[in-house]
């Protein structure tokens, strides 16, 4: 099992979803834990549930999208050993239903907000030659997602990002990786899906992308993210690690 014992980590968008998944992963591997999200109040139920494991973690409101407040936060955290900018959104649809805001808005919090974190905590990390940052992408970010315009350049440029830190930085001991989901089901996926006539038809049809039938559950996810952030990952720096049922075999 990997182990994470006298690390800090640092987990965006960690209220819920895939982020809070991470989030409980990475403290049950030891890790002390920095639970990040624009909402205190689930940011708080996922601190909550890591304590009541006998884990160690903390809360803090923020909102990626603010590169000052990303900075002023980083000035007030201990050294962090492992970054995960898990924090993003989504958007349904084409050009023609895509704006310009539209995609601003994306870009806002799916390409700056890792950019601001990283700019935040990364100089940090390369003083002392140790770290592990781990982006999440997407499919998306991999192969083009039908009526995903929008969200499907913002992970395509996650995904750039990605092997671009790794390979600036590709001496300094610190690694940049990136995780590569197919469909999640998360609590909002979840939601979603409640809103069909057939819930179960509906999951069948979200599912249908992925060779293996099914979606991932968050904590599959959750699984990768402690590998790339433990030390058994050392060789590992500028990967894109799909996890998405086989979706992209074939493109």
């Amino acid at each position: 099992m990997f182990r994470l014992n006298q690390k800090i980590a640092l987990v965006t968008g960690a209220g819920s979803g895939i982020g809070e998944a991470v989030a409980l992963t990475l403290a049950g591997a030891g890790a002390s834990v920095w639970v990040v999200d624009r909402d205190s109040v689930t940011g708080q139920r996922t601190v909550d549930s890591i304590r009541e494991a006998g884990g160690t973690a903390e809360c803090a409101e923020l909102d990626v999208a603010d590169p000052d407040a990303a900075t002023a936060f980083g000035t007030r955290l201990p050294p962090i050993d492992i970054l995960v900018n898990n924090a993003g959104i989504g958007h349904v649809g084409n050009l023609l239903a895509t704006t310009a805001a539209d995609l601003d808005r994306l870009h806002a919090v799916n390409v700056r907000g890792p950019f601001n974190l990283c700019k935040a905590l990364v100089p940090a990390m390369l003083v002392r030659r140790s770290g592990s940052v781990i982006n999440l992408a997407s499919i998306g970010g991999l192969v083009a997602v039908r009526d995903r315009l929008a969200y499907t350049a913002t992970k395509h440029a996650v995904v750039g990002l990605t092997r671009a830190l790794a390979l600036d930085h590709s001496h300094t001991g610190v690694r940049f990786n990136a995780i590569c989901p197919g469909r999640v089901e998360t609590p909002f996926v979840r939601s979603r899906l409640a809103e069909y006539p057939d819930p179960e038809k509906g999951y069948r049809e979200m599912a249908s992308t992925q060779l293996n039938g099914r979606m991932a559950r968050p904590d599959e996810i959750a699984a990768a993210a402690l590998y790339l952030a433990s030390d058994e990952a050392a060789m590992v720096t500028g990967s894109c690690l799909s996890i998405d049922g086989g979706w992209g075999a074939g493109k």
